[in-house]
């Protein structure tokens, strides 16, 4: 029996331990801290995403107001001395839904973000740019006898600028105001641009 115990002793001493996994790597609070610093990364991805979205919307929409400005001005300069009678009336339309979206497309941008014209001096000077080269394409054209043509030309450039403009901001959006006050205008300058588009002083 005793050199069955001493056996028995031994091969117990020779068994192999299981030793418990330990290091930082295979700590619960190491695990619990990793899962938790995932979550938080993908969460600010997601509101990085989301706010540059909101941020687009904005300085899109502003943008775009300025030039509706900008271009209503430059048809208020130039449509008394247009010839046609046509073009005078569908330039006199054009100024009105130009107009009645930039007063729409600013109450919402006050209202959102407190909009105020004086803030924004590089996207209304960029817009006074714009307009001034305008103009100075339609005083040429003016004093060379053909205003009518080159208005009508340049007013459906103008329009088909403005409509993709307001399709961008449409898809950055959310806001369901927003979305209708830009389909409205959308349809309108819609039909106006086949009338610009169509202009012939020889009709």
């Amino acid at each position: 029996m005793e050199g069955q115990d001493y056996l028995n002793q031994i091969s117990a001493k020779a068994r192999p331990v299981k030793k418990e996994k330990s290091g930082i790597l295979h700590s619960k609070f190491f695990i619990v801290g990793a899962i938790g610093l995932i979550a938080l990364t993908i969460i600010i991805i997601l509101g990085a995403i989301l706010g540059s979205n909101k941020g687009d919307e904005k300085n899109l929409a502003i943008k775009l107001a300025f030039h509706l400005e900008a271009t209503a001005e430059a048809i208020e300069t130039y449509q008394p001395n247009l010839k046609s009678s046509e073009l005078r009336s569908n330039s006199a339309s054009l100024k009105s839904v130009l107009l009645d979206t930039n007063k729409n497309l600013t109450d919402y941008l006050a209202a959102k973000y407190d909009f105020k014209e004086n803030k924004y001096k590089d996207l209304s000077e960029k817009a006074d740019n714009a307009k001034e080269e305008l103009e100075t394409e339609l005083f040429e054209a003016k004093i060379n006898g053909y205003l009518d043509t080159a208005f009508a030309q340049k007013m459906a450039y103008e329009i088909s600028i403005i409509i993709n403009e307001e399709t961008t901001v449409h898809r950055k959006t959310g806001n369901s105001t927003l979305q209708e006050l830009l389909d409205k205008s959308y349809d309108s300058l819609e039909n106006l641009y086949d009338k610009f588009n169509d202009f012939s002083e020889a009709k």
